[in-house]
């Protein structure tokens, strides 16, 4: 897609005031201690960059919403299961680093859901492992082909609309990174007034939070335009962000709950050191775009 500055002025502003009205509102939810409103809000919200999209009259032709297996098996495997496989790889190297903040006990599960939450699962013969073990897997399993319908609504604006026009005005690589920055910042009216992603009361909030999340999203951004451009098909990166989404937040289970105001370190993939093995490989990507650009 070629740029188009009127469009994609047009799409920006229609994408940022939907999301941030409706995070605005979650928020309001949320700090009325309302999560099942707040989590139905964001989950609506997620479709803004699509109706974004639409409304800035930017065809959806081509962007392959049609599913494409063929030839693109081994990208939809890695779209479900390497989000899992940088969580795990983000988690260990944090707990290598830090293991007196490693928990094996159940603290977070305690502490957030409290003692009669425990109970109850004791009374249906769940232990905490066994808890863990299903949530684990639940993330793992389905929780990406679940969620990859509510990324679906991002993708088509990010990936599909935003992502091409700003690669054709500014290269593979510096569009990418702008790209992500975009969609970081697209976050922050949640993150500063609900404390989304790494919570409240953490050294340098809200500041350092609103930049590691756009470091976050410049990282995964370059994965996912990676695995669409070599695609065509929305629906890997797509899978790919709800993969993410579901498996994310699996280390707090694991965390010294004494420790949960420092996410910005990790041990999600959200905070620097877990984020490592991701920039590594996104790193890579940019520099191979960077070296295509300056041979052509």
């Amino acid at each position: 897609m070629k740029m188009d500055k009127k469009k994609l002025k047009s799409y920006l502003v229609w994408t940022f005031t939907i999301a941030w009205v409706l995070q605005v509102i979650g928020s309001i939810f949320s700090l009325r201690g309302n999560s099942l409103m707040f989590t139905f809000v964001l989950a609506v919200s997620m479709y803004a960059p699509f109706f974004g999209t639409l409304l800035a009259r930017i065809p959806l032709q081509g962007m392959g919403l049609k599913p494409k297996f063929k030839g693109n098996l081994k990208y939809f495997a890695a779209a479900w299961l390497l989000p899992a496989v940088f969580t795990a790889l983000g988690a260990v190297l944090y707990f290598l680093i830090f293991p007196d903040r490693l928990d094996l006990t159940g603290m977070y599960l305690r502490e957030t859901g409290g003692e009669a939450v425990i109970q109850q699962l004791e009374a249906q013969g769940i232990t905490l492992p066994l808890y863990m073990i299903i949530t684990v897997m639940t993330s793992l399993i389905y929780a990406p082909w679940i969620n990859m319908f509510f990324a679906l609504g991002e993708e088509v604006g990010w990936r599909g609309a935003m992502d091409p026009m700003l690669k054709d005005c500014f290269g593979k690589a510096k569009g990418s990174v702008l790209g992500g920055i975009i969609w970081g910042a697209w976050h922050w009216p949640v993150m500063i007034i609900a404390g989304y992603e790494y919570g409240k009361g953490y050294w340098g909030e809200p500041i350092l939070g609103m930049v590691m999340f756009c470091l976050f999203a410049v990282v995964l951004g370059t994965l996912l335009d990676f695995s669409y451009e070599k695609t065509e098909c929305i629906w890997v990166p797509a899978l790919a962000h709800g993969a993410v989404n579901g498996v994310c937040s699996v280390p707090m289970l694991f965390l010294n709950t004494a420790y949960s105001n420092q996410l910005t370190i990790g041990p999600l993939p959200i905070g620097f050191i877990s984020m490592i093995p991701m920039i590594l490989v996104a790193a890579i990507v940019l520099w191979q775009q960077k070296k295509q650009q300056e041979e052509k």
